[in-house]
């Protein structure tokens, strides 16, 4: 079978946006060429190399973001994905480089290409939680709670630096018997990793239906079904329930629009985990969040992103 595949050259700041503007035009695969994911291994004292060429190891800005059509979709498709990425760095106003967005298109033989890509995932390990895709046979530790993740269905695989934030800090904060909120789930590993770490029932919203196929099948394989209710929704639009802990890992500008339905549907002592921030819209989001008289307990980093946690 023929795919086309297109080819936006950004930036690593800019990727993960661009990825998933890309999702809501496509759900046969993203991926992420970014050379500063070599140059993070380079440093990371867990690995070990035998030989690393020089050239591989000089830094540079072009990242490739890759993703792939129907040929009869692509015509329609890849011209309103490119306008809306363009609509996105308007709206950013300069605050995020998205690089040139260079593009090149080509027909490839796709008989085997999600084969192949399947090849380069691996169990992620964030405390006690991995995120393990399906295809990979894995035994669960003493003490580990695993999220099994069909990694091709939805964005959000774990390896993310706002998603290891949020999943690191849900540990932190979690009670046994919480009810928890996961708005934005895309894959719902967040709101997964929850109900496996003793939520009594796990809220997970999206406005997505791909995200909301994604979580629901993801949540089955995990074997939380029972402890998870996944519904296509807008932020949290329509949600009865008062929760003890709310996650919300999406974009600056969407957690502002989120901020005045928090208080609402938030127990008094709860806990509200955010994370999609970048320094620049940093302050803009903790203005939204303090006037609906939230108290700030902590301010994350990891790369070039922020997590924030408050509690009503």
């Amino acid at each position: 079978m023929k795919y086309i595949e297109l080819t936006i050259h950004t930036t690593s700041e800019a990727s993960e946006l661009v990825s998933d503007v890309i999702w809501e035009y496509t759900d046969l695969g993203v991926s992420v060429c970014d050379f500063n994911d070599v140059l993070a291994l380079q440093r990371d004292s867990s690995v070990f190399w035998d030989y690393m060429d020089e050239e591989v190891s000089a830094p540079r800005t072009d990242v490739l973001v890759k993703c792939f059509f129907l040929p009869e979709e692509a015509d329609e498709k890849i011209p309103a994905l490119l306008h809306e990425i363009g609509k996105r760095r308007e709206q950013g106003g300069g605050a995020v480089d998205f690089g040139t967005l260079e593009t090149a298109r080509r027909e490839i033989d796709g008989d085997d290409w999600i084969d192949v890509w399947k090849k380069h995932f691996r169990p992620i390990h964030i405390g006690r939680v991995v995120v393990v895709p399906e295809w990979i046979p894995y035994t669960e530790g003493e003490g580990e709670e695993t999220v099994s993740l069909d990694s091709s269905m939805a964005f959000g695989t774990g390896e993310h630096e706002t998603t290891r934030m949020c999943a690191e800090l849900l540990q932190e904060y979690i009670g046994e018997g919480d009810v928890v909120l996961d708005v934005g789930c895309g894959s719902g590993i967040l709101g997964i990793a929850a109900a496996k770490l003793g939520a009594k029932t796990c809220y997970l919203s999206d406005l997505d239906p791909i995200a909301v196929k994604s979580a629901t099948h993801n949540a089955f394989k995990s074997g939380v079904s029972g402890k998870t209710i996944v519904s296509q929704a807008d932020l949290l639009d329509g949600a009865e329930v008062k929760a003890d802990l709310i996650l919300a890992n999406i974009t600056a500008e969407v957690l502002a629009l989120l901020a005045p339905s928090v208080p609402g549907a938030l127990k008094e002592g709860g806990t509200l985990i955010l994370s999609g921030i970048i320094k620049e819209r940093l302050g803009y989001v903790k203005e939204k969040y303090a006037a609906q008289g939230l108290a700030l307990l902590r301010e994350e980093r990891m790369g070039e992103w922020y997590a924030l946690v408050y509690r009503k």
